[in-house]
């Protein structure tokens, strides 16, 4: 069985929109997740060195993964040394982020931690569910912390496939995905390193034909209901009719209401569908 959280992962490098790296960087940045005030930029900041974390977050999550991880060694010491000391925010993908979604610490660092859009779209959950509690405290996503079952294990794995076809849903909101994209968007994960059983998985949900209510019947959770959200919001441009009626509809079967819509598309860059 191919490895879901690295097709995620990979889908996102590869972009089935030119949009998606630029909201990725503006999600870890000063008004996204990066922000001191943030849920997932606090936890980041104890992680990766605690009172040097907390200076760091104002400029933003790449910029303090940039200044923590750009001493000797570079981002993959740094980054598995947090794996063999056993820190489990590490583990279950924070530290992967500059690696996994950055380009910074190559397939060693991706390898070994993995999950990486998971973290940041459990990070972006956090701090949406957190702000619509009135500030309670929200408890850590399980993309945030480290599986400890192969139950848990399993979980990521379901909700790496979800995030997936959540994607490929949105890119289809303007009618199918035609041949000559598919083969880019292939072309583009072989280079990454995909394998021919995620590739197979990848072209068979890119050929199925869309279904709105499929894709929120398996959504179990609100954290999930942000997380396959923000996940379709990546994955398009946001700039046809057809592509803001689609995230209208999405929110809608989602139970998610205009404040939190609006939250998710500020942390993305992304312009609210109308």
């Amino acid at each position: 069985m191919f490895n879901a959280r690295d097709l995620l992962d990979s889908l996102a490098q590869s972009g089935v929109s030119s949009a998606t790296q630029d909201r990725l960087g503006h999600a870890m940045g000063p008004k996204g997740l990066g922000s001191r005030d943030s849920p997932f930029g606090q936890i980041l900041g104890q992680v990766l060195g605690g009172g040097q974390g907390g200076q760091g977050a104002g400029s933003g999550l790449g910029g303090l993964l940039g200044g923590l991880m750009g001493q000797a060694g570079g981002l993959a010491n740094d980054a598995t040394s947090a794996v063999k000391s056993g820190n489990p925010l590490a583990v279950g993908g924070l530290a992967a982020l500059a690696g996994a979604l950055l380009g910074g610490g190559g397939d060693a660092v991706k390898g070994a931690l993995g999950g990486g859009l998971l973290a940041v779209l459990g990070g972006l959950a956090m701090n949406v569910l957190k702000q619509q509690q009135g500030g309670a405290g929200a408890a850590v996503p399980l993309g945030l912390r480290a599986p400890a079952t192969a139950t848990e294990e399993s979980a990521l794995e379901n909700r790496a496939v979800l995030l997936i076809g959540a994607m490929v849903d949105a890119a289809k909101a303007d009618g199918e995905i035609d041949a000559a994209e598919r083969g880019r968007i292939a072309g583009r994960l072989r280079e990454s390193g995909a394998d021919a059983q995620a590739l197979d998985f990848l072209m068979a949900e890119m050929q199925r034909p869309a279904s709105l209510d499929a894709l929120v019947a398996k959504v179990r959770s609100p954290e999930e209901a942000v997380e396959v959200y923000a996940a379709s919001v990546l994955a398009i441009e946001i700039d046809t009719e057809a592509e803001r009626a689609y995230l209208a509809r999405l929110a809608r079967a989602l139970n998610l209401d205009a404040r939190v819509v609006a939250e998710i598309h500020s942390a993305l860059g992304a312009p609210v569908a109308a």
